[in-house]
Parts: C-alpha cells; sequence; structure tokens
C-alpha cells in the first residue's frame, strides 16, 4: 500500500487569507487529500496526499478550478519563494529602498506588494508608501555633463570634482495618472462624434440621414466604439473578470456586465440583425445598437480613474516634501579623508561632516566643533539652537555658519524623520470606523444588483409596454450601470488618504483614520504651558 506522501508547492497568485481559504477548501474537497495547509505570507501551500490516488497535474487541476495557479519545484518554470535575507534586521537602512505598494481600498489590511500595479481583488490602483531609502546617487560633471558615475571622484576628461545630479523621476501615480489621462482623452475624442451619432433623431438640427443611410453611420459607430472598449478601457474587462473568477464581485463585475451587454448586443444587431425580432428593430429594419452608451459609460469611469490617481499623486506630495529634506549623500570621514557616500551607506558609528548651510543626513551627536542649527521642520520653533559636543541633532535640520563633526546614531528608518513618514503612511492607510459600514454594504451590493437587474428585465419584458425586450434590455443594463458602488467604495479610504496628506503638508500629523473622523466631536482644544502655537 502505498504511503502519503508530504509535498510543498508555490502559489504565485495568492494575496491573502480570502485566496489561502479558498485554496485550502479546494484541496481539502479531494478524499486523497489528507492535509492541506497555506502560508500565505510565503506563499507556500503544503498538501499530505496518497501519490497513488491523485498527481501533481490533478492537485494543479483542483487549485486552478478556484482561480490560482499551483507550481511545484519540478516543474521548468517554477518560481522559487523569495527568503527574507538574513542581514536586513541588521542594516534597517537597506531595508524597502524601493517602497511598498498597498491598496488604496484596505481589501487586503495592510497586504503590501513589491511592484506597482492593481491590487487583485478589487482592482484599484495600488498606492506607493514613500519612505527613507535611496534612489542609487549619480555623479556628474559640471562641465561634462556625458560624464557620470555611481560614486564621487575626479572628472576624467577636465578633473574637476563631480557633483550630485539631481534627477527628478516621476513617481509611479504620476506616470499611471499620465497613462490613464492619455486614454480618457482618446476615449472622449472617439465617445463624442458617437453619442451625436446615436442622438441625431432627437437633435432637430442634425440630420445625419440626409448624409448617409443609417446603417453606415451604424458602422462608424462601430469603428469608433471599439478603440474605446478594447484600448481604453480593456482593463476595466479584465479587473472584472478577475472579480468573477475569484468569486470576489465588485464594482467592475458591474461594468463589466453593464458595459460588455450593450456592446456584445450591439454587435450581434450590427452583424446578425436577421435574428432578432420586428420590437427591435426601427422603421428601416435597422437593429436598436447601445455603442454609444458603453463608449460614453466608460469614458465616464475613466474620468474617475484619472481623478483617483490625480488624488493618490497629490497625497504622496507631502511625504515627498519631507523625504526632500534628507540630503541624498552624506560627507564621513574616514582614515581622516572626507569621502562622499550614498546616504543608505552610512552605518551607526560613522563620523560625518556638515559644512555650513547643509542638511544634518542623519539623527546623531556633535563629535567635534559647535553648531547653529535651524530645527524648525521638528519643531515649528523659527529661531535656530545653539548645540555644543555631545548634544543631539536631528536628520533634516539645517546647519548654520560653522562646520562640525557628527557621529551618527540613529540611520535609515531608525531616523525621527523616517518615523514621522512611516507615521503618515499608517494613518494613510488606517481604516476609518465608518469604513467597516461600507465594507459590509458593498459586500453585497454587488450580488443585490445583479437580482434586481435579473428582475427588472423579467418585470419589463412581461408587462412592459412594445417594444418590451428593448426595454427590458436597456432597463436592465441601466441597473447594472448606475448601481456601480465606486463612490461607496471609494469615498472612506480616499478621504483619509487626501486628508492626512494635506495634514503632513501643514505639519499635522495624526495616528490613524479614527481621530480623523471623530475630529468633528472637538470643541475644545487644550494645549500646555510648554505648547508653540503659530497659527
Amino acid at each position: 500500500m502505498t504511503k502519503n506522501i508530504k509535498k510543498q508547492g508555490f502559489i504565485t497568485d495568492m494575496h491573502c487569507a480570502s485566496c489561502a481559504n479558498k485554496v485550502e477548501k479546494a484541496l481539502s474537497s479531494s478524499d486523497a487529500i489528507t492535509n492541506a495547509k497555506v502560508d500565505i505570507s510565503k506563499k507556500i501551500v503544503t498538501i499530505q496526499f496518497n501519490p497513488s490516488h491523485i498527481t501533481e497535474r490533478e492537485l494543479k487541476a483542483l487549485v486552478k478550478d478556484v482561480g490560482y495557479t499551483l507550481q511545484f519545484d519540478t516543474d521548468e518554470k517554477y518560481e522559487p519563494v523569495h527568503k527574507q535575507d538574513s542581514n536586513s534586521h541588521k542594516h534597517h537602512n537597506h531595508e524597502h529602498t524601493q517602497g511598498k505598494y498597498i491598496c488604496p481600498m484596505h481589501c487586503e489590511g495592510d497586504k503590501t506588494y513589491d511592484k506597482p500595479g492593481d491590487c487583485p481583488e478589487c482592482g484599484m490602483h495600488l498606492k506607493k508608501e514613500e519612505s527613507v531609502g535611496s534612489s542609487k546617487q549619480v555623479y556628474t560633471c559640471p562641465m561634462h555633463p556625458e560624464v557620470k558615475q555611481d560614486k564621487s571622484g575626479s572628472c576624467p576628461k577636465c578633473g574637476m570634482d563631480l557633483v550630485p545630479e539631481k534627477v527628478e523621476e516621476s513617481s509611479d501615480e504620476e506616470k499611471a495618472y499620465k497613462k490613464m489621462a492619455k486614454k480618457f482623452w482618446i476615449a472622449l475624442v472617439l465617445s463624442f462624434p458617437v453619442f451625436v451619432i446615436a442622438m441625431s433623431d432627437v437633435i432637430p438640427f442634425i440630420n445625419l440621414d440626409s448624409i448617409a443611410p443609417k446603417s453606415v453611420w451604424n458602422w462608424i459607430q462601430f469603428a469608433l466604439a471599439t478603440p474605446v472598449i478594447f484600448y481604453s478601457s480593456g482593463s476595466f474587462f479584465k479587473r472584472g473578470w478577475s472579480s468573477i473568477r475569484r468569486w470576489s464581485p465588485n464594482m467592475w463585475t458591474l461594468i463589466s456586465f453593464g458595459v460588455g451587454s450593450a456592446y456584445l448586443f450591439s454587435v450581434v444587431g450590427l452583424l446578425l440583425p436577421g435574428i432578432f425580432p420586428s420590437q427591435f428593430k426601427d422603421a428601416t429594419g435597422n437593429v436598436h445598437l447601445y455603442f454609444e452608451a458603453a463608449a460614453v459609460i466608460l469614458t465616464l469611469v475613466l474620468l474617475g480613474q484619472v481623478m483617483e490617481l490625480k488624488a493618490h499623486s497629490k497625497t504622496n506630495s507631502a511625504i515627498k516634501a519631507l523625504l526632500g529634506l534628507v540630503p541624498p549623500v552624506a560627507r564621513v570621514i574616514r582614515d581622516g579623508e572626507e569621502i562622499e557616500i550614498p546616504l543608505e551607506e552610512v552605518k551607526v558609528g560613522d563620523l560625518l561632516k556638515v559644512k555650513p548651510g547643509e542638511k544634518i543626513p542623519v539623527d546623531g551627536i556633535i563629535y567635534k566643533g559647535e553648531a547653529v542649527i535651524d530645527e524648525s521642520m521638528i519643531t515649528g520653533e523659527p529661531i535656530p539652537v545653539e548645540k555644543a559636543k555631545d548634544e543631539k541633532v536631528t536628520g533634516g535640520t539645517i546647519n548654520g555658519k560653522t562646520a562640525f563633526e557628527l557621529k551618527a546614531k540613529k540611520v535609515g528608518r531608525d531616523t525621527l524623520l523616517a518615523q514621522i513618514i512611516e507615521m503618515v503612511n499608517t494613518a494613510s492607510r488606517s481604516r476609518a470606523p465608518i469604513q467597516k459600514l461600507a465594507d459590509t454594504v458593498a459586500k453585497y451590493f454587488v450580488q443585490i444588483v445583479i437580482s434586481i437587474s435579473i428582475i427588472t428585465f423579467t418585470v419589463w419584458a412581461i408587462w412592459g409596454p412594445e417594444p418590451a425586450y428593448v426595454y427590458a434590455f436597456v432597463n436592465a443594463v441601466a441597473v447594472l450601470i448606475i448601481a456601480c458602488p465606486c463612490a461607496l467604495g471609494l469615498a472612506t479610504p480616499m478621504s483619509i488618504m487626501v486628508g492626512s496628506g494635506r495634514m503632513a503638508n501643514a505639519g499635522v500629523l495624526v495616528k490613524d483614520a479614527r481621530a480623523i473622523e471623530e475630529m468633528n466631536k472637538v470643541d475644545t482644544l487644550i494645549i500646555d504651558k510648554t505648547g508653540t502655537i503659530t497659527e
């Protein structure tokens, strides 16, 4: 008798506890599997099964049936689990240098991703959480800009000292915004003539029938609307299909059903008008088409996406302003020489030279010399503070007119400025109490809307006026589209995100979303005797 064996697999597209439960339930449905346990943090599934009763291919099929992909280490395209670097806890300043990405809807809690893209659950664009890390510093020659290298030194052509090059890179939110804005403008340009053609019958001064027959205009509508569907809005249908495949209905499910139905109906009506009953046709025998409904609705959804991405981009500007307080390089003293190195390479205990007018790179103490430091970015106090030997200084503050040597005590994510930035990130991703109500409603909203749409079609088809099926179809699609819960799900997280960003820009830091929600209850502000009020 063949004994049970234990085997580990890797599931690349598993993202949350709900995904893990689906995978475990699917595997446990087979009698040949005695145990299946998922480790969501490492995306590993451990399966105990009888190989004589079930094969690896059948195991993969069970997982595929619920919308996921199972891989084993024996597969040709096996994607290994990325183990955490054993040194990651020792050098905090090297962690998360590329930033983390999180869903603005928080549909997976605090689940973060390493790369930009769309949330696999709800399809929303992931938001980047900025942190004190490092973008690679490039040095260039003032006289020969084509000379570039990743460390300081002298120019090989003229011998001048290389200086740090300031590279203004577009943020991920800005790139996504520009890409979505381009798709929106294309959709708008194409949708407007489709709308005019479709509405020509009800606009008195437009008589398109005198220029060409209606069948020709129908083909023009098809040609104009199709790029809007597949190019400008193709990602919406991918999100909708993903929501159906994962049994996680959301607003993209409604958009896909509603707009997809209108477009497919119109294509069939254009290509095969003979299969439709007379009540679906006009006096000239042409089927009533709904290309303009599909194109215009998707254009409006694109506009909403553009506004959302613009809000994301503006929100991160406050954190980027804080990040801009830290210099990209530090001047470290090693073996009696001053060497410029990238900020992330500074270690605790390093001696740094800070010249007049420069920003202090890390938290530490004055090792040699004295200084007058502008700490207004931390304290709000406009008067510079005198500092002597062994006194603490904070990264991001500005040195006065004297040079001094600094001994690094806290670097990277341990600095005060990094903790402030992390606090802003934490507040923006926290969930307000009222969000629970919105989540509960949204959970059942899509199923209810689809049911209402089916009932609407049935009622209009049975008791509606002629042409009954036309009215039934139009009203059923209208229910799907108009009931799209975009605002329901977006309102709270977007408000928290934008609000915490705006407050950080004004120097106000909050601990979590609950504090923001309950702020309206405050009618008295009490400040202790040492509190500083500047405005």
